[in-house]
């Protein structure tokens, strides 16, 4: 309740804006009595990414969880006072269950967004509270202030209307007076110089009439004018800033940006349906004044004619709005395995207006090349031509009355087959780049505007085994960074400043492992990227090129610089979560560093760092005393997934007697223990119990310069091919000096290098 009770104490606009974010379908009443249990439940544990296939699993279990908590909390309230909060949280119960029971994604998604942007508001009031509290309300005052233009232009309009049906009547009773003065002049023609009087102040009634007219029109005309820049002023903010910001974050998330809800969607399409009233009512105007010039068909002195133009204009911004409305709520993995399921989700956020929910338009979706997206975005037509077969691949927008969504979501599409375009030079399957064109076409009014709307996903790469992965998020990382609101698909910069690199590394490894990498590690990212020493603070002057980043070996090795951090990030988030967020973990430090941290310590300390030799390895590297007093530094062969696999990291270190402080000062229980496997009684009573442990094997002593420790407990990895062999190093020692390390006593049959050992107790039970 910690988060709630601050934002409780926040400022009133601040409230009022995580008010919006959370909609008109999630009451403030369930936020506030279930405070405590939401934020534990949505923050405590690890984020579960977009693509993750875990997501529908977890907001499955979540929104049971809710409505239970929903439940048992209104059954707690047995005061008078809380009668309405009571009856709200049952409603609330129901209308959960029934929105969101085919869909509870949406509902863990929305939420998790939620409480992401109350932390930014008590983090970043400055960035996401005053200032886009301030540019929301403009907006808002803005769209007020058009609303009532609009209104005040329909009365005039009527009133227009009115002096047209008069001035009509009068135009026939001139008629009706000038044929009976035709008459009298003919039959008396000493009285046409009275009848031509007569028809002189007619006509300049007349005439005084038309004038009105014509100024009113025109005044109309003005007004018209001043709502549709303004219109167009809002409009631009909406969709060139807000939702292409949206849009923007969307490719950011898919790199591990927490989700923000500082351009809302739901805000945003409220924005847009406005916009789509706003411009239809001013469109229908402006027609109803042209068809009363139209039929009045009288001579205005040559007045220039500005309806047309206007009618132009505002069909122009309708149409721009509507079509860029159709986007991709929820976007299809980026990396995708043919003959695999996916999902994705398309809306309308103009689709509670104009209608267009009664048509339930229909959504076709395809895959495309880089080449087919780029045609499309510059001619504004859908091709005609795939790259690919999608089963499952159309669906009917439907239109939901709790949240006024008008969207599809398409859970089972699957792909079939893919045609991939010819290679050119080094490129591979994994470079190559599609997208999903998600198309439709509707009417509004009466039939007499038919608009076609398309949106293109992010950049897709499609692999057929899961060996292509780690390549494949390459391209895809490198995209989300880098590409550029409106760009050519798919167009992204081949070199771009160390800076913006690391912060997406950064992003990406904390949204996979649950913990930021710190200013350390990213310097040693850098070094290791452009393969030299780089000064602290790295200028905007180091530029890292895509080859760089991915194509290139690192020296002495044969992965890339990518591969090597994509293969440390996967052990991480698999196996080693727990200390690695504790802060148990250094990982990104370079051996000679390492070394230089721990020769500083007591004899025992120990540190654990990614391995540079080994892809997906972690070595333990720990200090000892040598035989002359002199402390000396050991490395141990490096753990990888398959090790893991057989004995947890925690485990291990558990059997490690000789390591017993974690750097720089922290005890090896207290850091580890927590995650260490307890010990199981077997089933049957009349066995005796074992377990695996690590220990040393006494073997090899001539790579292994370590004084005075017993056979203690260390374990080798299960698989035999690595070519890593086990490393030992004493400050300012190098590898080929290490067949003189075996003069410590004590070491003539023993090495580091590690086997899987089964101890078995000696007791029974």
């Amino acid at each position: 309740m910690a988060l709630w009770n601050k934002l409780l104490q926040s400022r009133p606009e601040v409230m009022e804006q995580i008010r919006v974010s959370y909609g008109n379908h999630f009451p403030m009443e369930v936020r506030h009595y279930l405070c405590d249990w939401l934020e534990t439940r949505l923050l405590a544990g690890p984020m579960i990414m977009d693509h993750d296939p875990q997501l529908e699993i977890e907001s499955a279990r979540f929104l049971n969880e809710l409505l239970v908590e929903l439940e048992r909390k209104a059954t707690e309230m047995t005061s008078d006072d809380l009668i309405t909060a009571k009856l709200r949280l049952i409603e609330s119960s129901k209308n959960f269950r029934q929105l969101f029971s085919h869909n509870p994604s949406q509902l863990y998604s929305h939420l998790r967004n939620c409480l992401m942007f109350e932390k930014n508001m008590l983090c970043y009031p400055e960035e996401c509270g005053m200032t886009q509290n301030s540019e929301f309300t403009q907006i808002f005052q803005a769209l007020e202030e058009l609303i009532s233009r609009v209104r005040a232009n329909e009365i005039e309009n009527r009133n227009l209307k009115k002096k047209y049906e008069i001035f009509c009547c009068e135009v026939h009773e001139v008629t009706k007076s000038n044929a009976q003065y035709d008459i009298i002049d003919n039959q008396n023609p000493e009285h046409r110089d009275r009848t031509a009087q007569m028809r002189r102040e007619q006509q300049e009634r007349l005439q005084l009439s038309l004038n009105q007219l014509t100024g009113m029109r025109l005044n109309l005309v003005d007004k018209f004018k001043a709502t549709i820049e303004l219109t167009e002023t809002v409009q631009q903010k909406v969709i060139d800033k807000y939702l292409n910001q949206w849009r923007m974050n969307q490719g950011l998330a898919g790199n591990g940006a927490p989700p923000s809800n500082a351009n809302n969607l739901d805000i945003i399409q409220g924005w847009c349906e406005h916009l789509a009233d706003i411009l239809w009512n001013t469109r229908e105007q402006i027609k109803m004044v042209s068809k009363y010039r139209k039929q009045l068909n009288v001579d205005e002195q040559n007045l220039p004619d500005f309806l047309p133009e206007l009618f132009s204009k505002v069909t122009g911004l309708l149409e721009h709005l509507i079509t860029r409305s159709f986007i991709i709520e929820k976007q299809p993995p980026q990396v995708m395995k043919t003959n695999t399921r996916f999902a994705s989700t398309v809306r309308l956020l103009i689709g509670n207006t104009l209608n267009i929910k009664m048509n339930s338009p229909l959504v076709k979706v395809t895959i495309v090349s880089e080449q087919q997206a780029q045609n499309t975005q510059q001619t504004n037509k859908c091709s005609e031509h795939t790259c690919g077969e999608i089963l499952n691949s159309t669906g009917n927008m439907e239109y939901n009355e709790t949240t006024k969504q008008l969207s599809v979501s398409f859970r089972n599409m699957q792909l079939k087959k893919i045609k991939r375009a010819e290679k050119k030079g080094t490129e591979s399957v994994m470079d190559e780049k599609f997208a999903l064109l998600f198309q439709s076409s509707f009417a509004i009014g009466h039939g007499d505007l038919v608009f076609s709307v398309w949106a293109l996903s992010l950049p897709v790469v499609v692999i057929v085994h899961g060996n292509q992965e780690p390549q494949s998020w390459a391209t895809i990382t490198w995209d989300n960074a880098f590409a550029e609101i409106n760009r050519q698909p798919f167009a992204v910069p081949d070199k771009v400043p160390w800076n913006r690199l690391a912060e997406a590394l950064n992003m990406k490894f904390r949204a996979s492992t649950g913990r930021c990498l710190t200013p350390e590690n990213l310097h040693f990212l850098c070094e290791k990227g452009f393969k030299l020493q780089v000064p602290m603070p790295i200028s905007d002057d180091y530029q890292i090129t895509w080859s760089q980043f991915c194509k290139e070996p690192l020296p002495d090795r044969t992965f890339t610089f990518w591969e090597w951090f994509y293969a440390a990030m996967k052990l991480t988030r698999e196996h080693l979560r727990g200390p690695w967020n504790d802060g148990s973990i250094v990982g990104f430090i370079h051996k000679r560093t390492a070394e230089d941290h721990l020769l500083k310590c007591q004899r025992g300390t120990f540190l654990l760092r990614f391995s540079d030799s080994e892809l997906g390895g972690i070595t333990i590297a720990w200090v000892n005393e040598g035989n002359d007093g002199n402390p000396c530094v050991l490395h141990i062969q490096p753990f990888t997934a398959k090790d893991f696999a057989t004995r947890s990291l925690s485990d291990r270190i558990r059997d490690f007697d000789d390591l017993t402080i974690l750097f720089p000062n922290k005890a090896k229980n207290e850091a580890f223990d927590k995650y260490t496997t307890p010990s199981g009684q077997p089933k049957n009573k009349d066995y005796i119990p074992s377990e695996i442990r690590a220990i040393l094997s006494p073997s090899n002593a001539n790579n292994i310069g370590y004084a005075n420790t017993p056979a203690s407990q260390f374990m080798q990895s299960p698989d035999p091919s690595r070519d890593t062999p086990s490393v030992q190093s004493g400050y300012g020692i190098d590898d080929g000096q290490m067949n003189h390390m075996n003069q410590i006593p004590g070491m003539d049959n023993f090495d580091l290098s590690l086997e899987n050992i089964d101890m078995y107790t000696s007791s029974f039970n």
